[in-house]
């Protein structure tokens, strides 16, 4: 079993060119089946997340490829398409 703050620890990386794209910032359950839908990801969007918005990336969960000890692997919708 993993907790959600497991999640949160580890960098999000993308398999095509293995950019780090940030980390989990919230997780989308189906209530109806308990299972996990998408990962959200966070990153900051200004010096230090200070000035500007923080730019969120939903990565449905069939796009995660590898969940590792440090870093979960996804391909990107972009990769997908």
């Amino acid at each position: 079993m993993v907790k959600i703050s497991d999640f949160q620890t580890k960098d999000v990386v993308s398999v095509a060119d293995g950019r780090r794209l940030g980390n989990i910032g919230d997780i989308d359950i189906n209530l109806a089946t308990g299972k996990i839908e998408s990962i959200v990801i966070t990153g900051s969007g200004g010096v230090l997340g200070l000035f500007g918005r923080e730019q969120e990336v939903v990565i449905p969960w069939r796009n995660i490829i590898k969940v590792g000890k440090d870093v979960i692997l996804v391909r990107t919708h972009k990769e997908v398409e």
